[in-house]
């Protein structure tokens, strides 16, 4: 038992429609009911309005002339007299320092177009303030903290980890159903059909969409699809028209979603993202078999207990709904497993960790710090692919592809080395774990020659120059990425030391500057172009985009152009400081600065007319190009052809002039001077 003085609850929660936020309220003040000896040392201070959810056994101080947000701003502070505060519904007041406040999603920052422009306005003026002032947060899963840590800027390692509990749903009584009793007797054993359960919501990043494309395809089956909660208006009335085993319940009681869960073959949850997924665990507590979205906290709050499947991609899930239809042991195993996952969400573990910190606000519980990685080394969610492109280097390659299989805790499910002759991969030929394949040379090429070898099921492809070195945490922190952020599109780590902008490193080196770099959590960079020697892309994403092969140089621009092209078609792209590396910028068979030069001046005007950079980088880019070589010709690099490059530019700006603009020249320029020359990987930002 445990006693507590001067605890206050923010009780606007108690005015508001019940909904996933409310209930952990509730429940988790419930569940300090029994914990608290002396119940009037916490109090619930709440607007006048009528309840709209149950309060809790605490006295309830009912004040103001307000409400909503106007009365948690103005009315709450006022009455808190010195008192801890304690908010559990996503907001809190901005003037008030003393308080613990759970976030349990950011989600506003994630998936936007779910709100509206005045709530997303709100949400993100007030909730960094928030994060920035109080004495500590707590959200509701792994994935939640990551992605408040990259939105709100706050570090991982300090907020808490507050789940939500299972209990509840244990306390349901499926005999008291009525809606949910009649339509069943009516709809499903009347006729002998078996059904999928799927919660409603107009909300975009619930996703629902996806499983009414399989409608016809349940219907052949058998199988219905019952969509509890929401309104009429989910789907469009055509679509609804179009489709008789699709049925809308509308808004149910507790008993009734207990009475469905109990009979449905499956709960389907294709959520885009959630902060937690409260009616996964309340699907475990009831016996129902889940198929889940593999994106956000969803993996984590399922584990081994559901069948989890991409919520970009109809067909795994019609395979999973089939292979739970044919097979009783594989429900039966899911059931057992939910019945042992849930017991790691309790609602008196929660309760405990919120008097903790009141009592104590810098207490350690189970963190969001970067050991973590572990979680998703062992069992990925994601299927990751990796790609190098390498041409004449085959030492460098051998060095950092077995270091790369060695050494990462996240191992890829297949690497790739894009070859135009197989001796380019040198010893790496000896190894099952490595993948060689060959096409046409360029940088571009072979990249597109990797993608079109990667099969369907990979989610995630990663981009290696041949000479990147990446830290042994970096694919693990792009999975983690692309899991919590749906709308990411392409990742870039950060590039701790780079070779190419010097006489270039060698591998001991790169090992040694890497032993000593660590990972910047905060780092977290929407809109970055990202950068060829190290990034990953989302596959589903890609669809049949390509790198274009007119930009024939090794990596001058076709990184940016590709992700602008993805940038345009709605992608998130980011920079992140949790994956770094070091690119060796090895100078062994670069292209000659002729080349080079030319390219600087013609692949930035030509991407202008496709529209994948702006006039200003254009114009940027050209400008810091040719004033480095014209300057730095006067005393040139040893490494770098200063000269070479100013004459490069000049014939560029020539066939400009004379309107002539091909990027692809450049393989065909000055041929006697660059015969036998071999380019390979050419990274020059």
């Amino acid at each position: 038992m445990t006693k507590h003085h001067g605890l206050t609850i923010n009780g606007r929660f108690l005015s508001q429609n019940q909904t996933g936020v409310q209930r952990y309220a509730f429940h988790t003040l419930k569940a300090m009911e029994s914990l608290v000896t002396e119940k009037d040392t916490v109090r619930i201070i709440a607007p006048r309005q009528k309840p709209q959810v149950q309060a809790p056994q605490f006295p309830v101080l009912k004040t103001g002339p307000l409400s909503g947000h106007a009365w948690e701003q103005s009315v709450l502070p006022a009455q808190l007299h010195g008192s801890r505060l304690l908010n559990l519904c996503n907001t809190a007041p901005v003037v008030i320092r003393n308080q613990i406040v759970c976030i349990h999603d950011a989600n506003v920052f994630t998936m936007p177009e779910s709100y509206s422009r005045g709530f997303r306005a709100y949400y993100r003026l007030l909730q960094p303030w928030i994060a920035k002032r109080s004495l500590r947060v707590a959200t509701v899963s792994q994935s939640s903290a990551r992605q408040i840590a990259r939105h709100l800027q706050i570090p991982l390692g300090d907020i808490a980890i507050l789940p939500n509990g299972h209990e509840h749903a244990l306390t349901w009584s499926p005999e008291r159903a009525e809606l949910a009793r009649t339509f069943y007797d009516r709809r499903i054993a009347a006729t002998g059909r078996q059904f999928i359960l799927l919660l409603g919501s107009r909300a975009k990043h619930k996703n629902l969409q996806l499983l009414l494309a399989l409608a016809d395809d349940l219907d052949r089956l058998g199988i219905d699809l019952v969509v509890a909660g929401g309104g009429s208006d989910i789907f469009p009335a055509a679509q609804m028209q179009q489709h008789a085993n699709v049925s809308l319940l509308g808004r149910v009681s507790d008993d009734d979603l207990a009475f469905l869960l109990d009979r449905a073959l499956c709960l389907v949850f294709p959520s885009l993202t959630e902060g937690f997924g409260l009616p996964l665990v309340e699907a475990m507590a009831r016996g129902c078999p889940i198929i889940s979205s593999h994106l956000a906290s969803m993996p984590d709050v399922c584990g081994d207990a559901a069948l989890l499947a991409s919520p970009f991609d109809a067909k795994p899930w019609l395979d999973h709904i089939k292979a739970l239809l044919g097979a009783q042991d594989l429900r039966q195993d899911l059931i057992e497993k939910g019945r042992r996952q849930m017991k790691n969400f309790s609602w008196r573990t929660t309760a405990e960790g919120y008097l903790a910190l009141c009592e104590t606000p810098g207490k350690r519980l189970s963190q969001a710090t970067p050991s973590a990685l572990a979680n998703y080394a062992t069992a990925p969610a994601l299927s990751v692919s990796v790609a190098i492109a390498t041409r004449g280097r085959p030492a460098v390659v051998s060095e950092t592809v077995r270091h790369l299989l060695a050494h990462q805790t996240l191992k890829p499910q297949r690497v790739v080395l894009s070859t135009v002759d197989p001796a380019d991969a040198g010893d790496l030929c000896q190894l099952d774990e490595v993948e060689i394949i060959t096409g046409p040379g360029g940088l571009a090429a072979q990249r597109n020659t990797a993608l079109a070898a990667l099969s369907s099921e990979t989610d995630i492809v990663v981009f290696f120059d041949d000479d990147f070195v990446a830290d042994r945490n970096w694919l693990a922190a792009a999975v983690r990425a692309f899991q919590d952020e749906n709308r990411l599109a392409g990742f870039t780590g950060l590039v701790v030391a780079d070779g190419i902008k010097g006489p270039g490193l060698s591998f001991a080196e790169a090992i040694s500057i890497l032993e000593q770099s660590s990972s910047k959590d905060a780092l977290w960079m929407p809109s970055y172009s990202p950068y060829g020697c190290n990034m990953a892309f989302r596959h589903a994403a890609i669809g049949s985009l390509r790198f274009d092969e007119r930009l024939v140089l090794y990596g001058w621009l076709e990184d940016r152009d590709f992700g602008a092209a993805l940038a345009r078609q709605g992608g998130l792209l980011v920079q992140c400081g949790q994956a770094f590396g070091v690119h060796m910028g090895s100078k062994s068979g670069r292209v000659s600065g002729l080349r080079l030069g030319y390219s600087q001046i013609i692949n930035p005007l030509y991407m202008l007319g496709k529209g994948t950079i702006s006039l200003q980088e254009a114009g940027g880019q050209i400008f810091r190009n040719v004033a480095s070589n014209l300057v730095l010709s006067l005393k040139p690099e040893p490494y770098i052809d200063r000269i070479g490059r100013l004459k490069g530019n000049l014939t560029g700006f020539a066939d400009v002039l004379r309107g002539t603009l091909q990027p692809e020249k450049a393989a065909k320029l000055f041929m006697d001077k660059d015969k036998g020359h071999r380019p390979a990987v050419e990274q020059q930002k």
